[in-house]
């Protein structure tokens, strides 16, 4: 969501002749666009805002000037403390507001150097959509492989996300902006797009036929069957999704869209009922269980992904064995897992921490399984033909890297000139992180109907 919305502050200062720059030492504007899920991702603003005084300090000392502006989770949630934290910091504006960046921009440009335009903040939650007043994407490409936000916000509150209280409640773009933005990164070269949201699966966007009088929204489901129907979109995925959100038509595009891969990140968070009710996740451990059967029986080379945090307050080790059976039962492809760090202003920061020692422990425990899990993947993959879009050279000459249906990194000995194209590919090797193939001989390349995987 981050690298989206930074590309569209990209869009949006372009028309003031900012362009993007490869290192913070050549700009005359830097912005950290910042996280907040975590407290290591919090602290690292700060740490990063110290280096930058130095380099803004510099730049005064030659003559020049460099804006310095925070934006993102972080400046929502502690905008004030940032700037008493890092006087030197002239913007701090919050991921609802950045659609006002260039009239910021422009205020502190309009003020002398260190004067009393210093310090602009803008952290609220503004009635109109900010997607109303973005420019459309810039021309250059985006990539073969682009990502494209539908919906923002969480309606949620689980008791460790910050989420709610620094993206605002759901919201979802009308359909008609979402087709019109994929078919304008289909043109500029994108053959696979990634829908992002905080709860993507929450979609409920206006249809894009409200305007006959006819009415009515659109879930993420009929979303993905008109994507499907935009000639050179070969691949389809979306993330992140939660479990109380899937419908049957989100089932159902997974059976019955060939570009929607079979591959799908649903986070469970843990394994025990005691610990999903103090999350506040609305779901049960069986739940999850049912969902993750009927995604298999709709389409059944599926595969998981999911996000698990260990040391919850008041999880015991009941509770953490809990979790492992749950991931021993279900076998994931890959996974993301986590300490429970406390955020400000969350119902689950207020309750007693378990011990770092503990939560080290267990953290530990679970990813040597899922680690484990990971590799058997990789290894079941071996023998089969995949088909993967490749999309970057690899680190020697004549090597490329694609990804499979599963979002492994496949590495395949082929000219450079393959780069771009989607192709059958059979798995030779697998590791940890990634898996080896070689280019299936005489095969034509795949199109999106023929873009299954293959036994």
């Amino acid at each position: 969501m981050n690298v989206y919305d930074s590309a569209r502050m990209g869009d949006l200062l372009a028309p003031l002749g900012y362009r993007v720059v490869a290192a913070a030492a050549e700009a005359d504007m830097v912005i950290l666009n910042t996280c907040h899920i975590r407290e290591k991702a919090a602290e690292k603003v700060y740490s990063e805002l110290g280096r930058l005084r130095a380099l803004k300090r510099a730049r005064a000392q030659a003559g020049g000037r460099m804006v310095l502006a925070v934006g993102g989770c972080v400046a929502q949630a502690e905008g004030a403390e940032i700037l008493r934290r890092a006087p030197h910091v002239d913007i701090v504006f919050g991921p609802q507001t950045y659609h006002r960046l260039p009239a910021m921009v422009a205020g502190i440009l309009a003020a002398p150097a260190g004067g009393a335009a210093r310090g602009l903040l803008d952290i609220d939650f503004p009635e109109e959509a900010k997607f109303d007043f973005l420019p459309e994407a810039a021309a250059a490409s985006p990539g073969v492989a682009a990502i494209l936000s539908v919906q923002e916000g969480c309606d949620k509150f689980c008791s460790f996300c910050v989420v709610p209280y620094t993206r605002g409640a759901e919201y979802s773009r009308p359909a008609a902006d979402v087709l019109a933005e994929a078919r304008r990164l289909v043109a500029a070269g994108a053959r696979e797009i990634t829908l992002l949201g905080q709860n993507v699966n929450a979609y409920h966007g206006v249809a894009p036929n409200v305007g006959t009088g006819t009415g009515g929204e659109w879930g993420l489901g009929r979303l993905i069957h008109a994507l499907a129907e935009i000639a050179g979109l070969d691949r389809i995925r979306y993330t992140t999704s939660h479990p109380g959100d899937v419908d049957e038509a989100m089932i159902a595009a997974h059976r019955d869209v060939p570009q929607l891969m079979p591959f799908l990140h649903l986070p469970v968070q843990s394994g025990s009922d005691r610990v999903l009710a103090a999350m506040n996740r609305r779901h049960s451990a069986d739940d999850y269980r049912r969902l993750i059967e009927r995604f298999s029986a709709a389409r059944p080379d599926m595969a998981f992904s999911s996000d698990f945090i260990v040391g919850h307050p008041g999880e015991d080790d009941a509770d953490f064995a809990a979790t492992l059976a749950l991931v021993e039962e279900i076998g994931y492809a890959q996974a993301f897992s986590f300490m429970y760090s406390p955020r400000p202003g969350t119902p689950a920061a207020q309750a007693a921490p378990i011990p770092d020692a503990v939560k080290a422990a267990r953290l530990a425990t679970l990813q040597e399984l899922l680690w484990a899990q990971q590799r058997r993947f990789n290894e079941a993959c071996r023998g089969r033909v995949l088909p993967v879009l490749f999309d970057r050279p690899g680190r020697h000459d004549g090597q490329l890297i694609g990804r499979s249906p599963y979002l492994q990194s496949v590495h395949v000995e082929g000219g450079t000139d393959l780069l771009g194209a989607l192709l059958p590919v059979r798995i030779v090797g697998a590791g940890q992180n990634s898996v080896a193939g070689v280019l299936e001989t005489g095969v034509p390349e795949i199109g999106p109907a023929a873009a299954a995987v293959s036994a």
